[in-house]
């Protein structure tokens, strides 16, 4: 099973793609979209909608998973965190690959074997479940690594579930 991860956010939006097999996993390849404060919301949106496109394109995972919003005092960040998601959630049906999601908390656990870990604690589990030379970074596309690590080792009827 080949998994797309997303960490999603309109300043800064990580991605990570695991394929597991045979009870083992490996990364594909991780990363992030940036974009501008400054630029139109609609056109930081529209970068997001193809790189997430493009990825699918480009290594056809079978689906896609992404971590739940987690709404704090701030609205206007849920709200632009929202929106991020939506772009991810489109470009998905567009390429006809379905969607799941995980909250933080159930990601952590799946990763760290606490729900509450730090994200220095995400990175280093991230790191040696895929037995990566180094640290992901930035946190963005490490927590996007854990997302799809959770899918990945999800039971398959915990996967059905959602």
């Amino acid at each position: 099973m080949k998994v797309l991860g997303i960490d999603p956010g309109i300043a800064a939006c990580g991605y990570g793609i695991v394929h597991g097999s045979g009870g083992r996993i490996r990364r594909v390849d991780h990363g992030w979209w940036q974009t501008p404060a400054a630029e139109r919301p609609e056109l930081r949106l529209k970068t997001i909608f193809e790189g997430v496109q493009a990825l699918i394109a480009a290594h056809e995972p079978d689906g896609v998973a992404l971590e739940e919003s987690f709404v704090g005092a701030d609205a206007r960040i849920a709200l632009s965190v929202g929106q991020a998601r939506g772009a991810v959630l489109v470009a998905a049906a567009c390429a006809g690959v379905e969607c799941v999601e995980y909250a933080p908390a159930r990601v952590k656990q799946a990763v760290c074997g606490y729900g509450r870990a730090e994200k220095a604690q995400v990175q280093r589990m991230v790191r040696a479940i895929l037995a990566l030379d180094a640290l992901p970074t930035p946190h963005h596309a490490a927590d996007a690594l854990a997302v799809a690590i959770c899918h990945a080792l999800a039971p398959p009827l915990l996967r059905v579930a959602g």
